[in-house]
């Protein structure tokens, strides 16, 4: 078990699901449960749906109680919109289950629904998550629900005075397209038609004896059902919520703050579960929304949002652990998929440092031993970790050449393998493909500036020929020292000397010397890690020494 600190919100809400099992006293395994529509891309807000009820699934599972973490693919609802990027064409399919809809242009999957929900499982694997998947597509054609769709039905005015107490004039249109009119009589079920397959129904008359259902499409198609016997319709996602809530079992479930707006499901639900499913609505928090450096606010219905596959392209799986372990769901953050990645490692790495070292509060101790295992067994990580910085120069210089990035990787920090490196260096190679700006890569120079040479004074020339002649100590501590210690010794001051303002503008006007000299701009990756990278002769040749 891991140890609990004051700000360790996994551990708290851990005890308090324990709690609340002892007083339902159903005596059957926790029951944690997430959420998602495969409607689009599945992006790293919505991962907060699936990494809450993860992470605290995980700790009820390290202290050895029985619990299930619960995934509902809700692929059966209806298809709302085109997401940016796709054909226009799809608009013929909006009304159609998810599961009913063809895959976007050039996809090997069946569907939809199966096209987005792929890369989400594949990341899901890569972070440790186990969870039982169902389908809400199988659970409501199988008959799953039947019994709770009549009871539903049967309860019908009861729904509606629950709604009616709660609604608001801003809330008097439906909350979503597929929410029924409220113009005659109410009714919780909304078929999909036989004829276009679509949700553009609307039932005009319900039998409770016969359970004969009548109802009309917008296609001109309408016709008579037993409801007892028919499956092809689902409950409107007010009265779904928390039926699901009650056949399940859930005890704990996580919601976003869209979910907590009077009037909302969440609201709603915890009236309908208990007055007409005979359940209890579900303990869990409100999660604030999650952003990524330089973006808006994400939406799945723009298309192109980031995934949580995106952010395992460029970080492992440990470190997009850690971000949604450390903060407690209520805290928004930010992911980065700029330089501010490099920042990030740089604190990944230090608190890796105070583990090792025994240090550090238990609340960070605690989320940091949830991002690196999981109650089954530790998460892979790079046998010989190398800044991350570093790497993503090192990929820089080298545009991803094998055999020179393990030169340097040698020379640098002994590495002796790339793999020894990996897989954070292969995510830093990505990153510097994927998201490092063009006019930002750094090109060395094939042959010496001449003009910029003949131009220097006596004193820049000395500043070249002093770090030519200290370039033996082929080392990144060795370079490090060289490149701040050339205007030091120019100075006449030792190597030892403090900053001053004087010698901090020297090491600038140095170093932007280098940068022009190497690879034609005033700035660039590290010097040390530049130099290395270039190479003792060729850096000779093109200061002119």
């Amino acid at each position: 078990m891991v140890e609990r600190g004051d700000g360790d919100w996994v551990s708290r809400f851990a005890d308090e699901v324990i709690s609340e099992a002892e007083r339902r006293g159903t005596g059957k395994p926790i029951v944690c449960a997430s959420g998602l529509s495969p409607s689009g891309p599945i992006h790293l807000g919505n991962l907060r749906e699936i990494m809450t009820p993860h992470l605290v699934a995980d700790e009820l599972r390290r202290r050895g109680v029985p619990c299930d973490h619960l995934l509902s693919w809700d692929d059966y609802d209806r298809f709302r919109r085109v997401p940016a990027g796709i054909d226009p064409s799809w608009a013929e399919h909006i009304g159609k289950p998810l599961t009913a809809v063809p895959a976007p242009p050039g996809s090997p999957h069946p569907n939809w629904a199966e096209h987005f929900k792929a890369p989400m499982i594949a990341a899901m694997a890569a972070l440790g998550v186990q969870c039982r998947m169902i389908s809400q597509t199988e659970q409501y054609t199988s008959g799953a629900y039947r019994e709770r769709i009549l009871l539903a039905m049967r309860e019908r005015a009861a729904i509606d005075a629950v709604l009616s107490r709660h609604r608001t004039k801003q809330a008097e249109q439906p909350e979503e397209p597929g929410e029924p009119e409220r113009a005659g009589e109410y009714f919780p079920y909304r078929p999909y038609c036989e004829l276009c397959g679509r949700d553009l129904t609307t039932v005009t008359a319900y039998d409770d004896e016969t359970t004969e259902l009548a109802y009309t499409c917008e296609c001109g198609f309408g016709e008579t059902v037993r409801l007892a016997e028919h499956d092809q319709g689902k409950l409107v996602w007010k009265v779904d919520w928390p039926m699901r809530w009650a056949y399940e079992g859930v005890l704990f479930e996580p919601s976003g703050v869209d979910h907590h707006s009077p009037g909302s499901a969440w609201t709603v639900g915890g009236r309908i579960v208990g007055e007409v499913f005979g359940g209890e609505r579900p303990i869990g928090p409100m999660y604030a929304f999650v952003g990524i450096t330089g973006m808006a606010k994400m939406s799945s219905s723009k298309g192109d949002v980031p995934t949580p596959s995106d952010a395992l392209e460029i970080m492992e799986a440990p470190v997009l652990r850690w971000l949604y372990a450390r903060r407690k769901p209520a805290q928004s953050f930010k992911i980065a998929f700029d330089q501010e990645i490099h920042r990030l490692y740089d604190e990944w790495d230090a608190l890796g440092r105070k583990v090792a070292a025994g240090q550090g509060q238990p609340a960070e101790l605690a989320a940091y031993e949830r991002a690196v295992t999981t109650a089954d067994g530790p998460l892979p990580v790079t046998p010989h970790p190398v800044p991350y910085r570093t790497l993503a120069s090192i990929a820089d210089i080298t545009t991803g050449h094998a055999e020179q990035t393990l030169r340097i990787l040698r020379d640098l920090d002994g590495v002796t393998g790339l793999d020894a490196a990996g897989p954070r260096l292969y995510r830093a190679q990505r990153w510097v493909e994927l998201h490092l700006p063009a006019d930002q890569r750094t090109r060395v120079r094939e042959e010496p500036d001449e003009g910029l040479l003949d131009s220097l004074g006596p004193d820049e020339r000395e500043s070249l020929r002093l770090l030519a002649d200290g370039l033996d100590d082929w080392s990144l501590d060795g370079l490090t020292t060289l490149v701040y210690g050339v205007p030091k010794l120019q100075a006449g001051l030792p190597a030892d000397a403090p900053a001053t303002p004087e010698l901090k503008a020297a090491q600038r006007a140095f170093f932007a010397l280098l940068y022009r000299l190497l690879v034609g701009r005033d700035t660039g990756p590290r010097l040390p890690t530049l130099l290395l990278a270039v190479g003792a002769d060729r850096v000779r040749k093109l200061v002119g020494a």
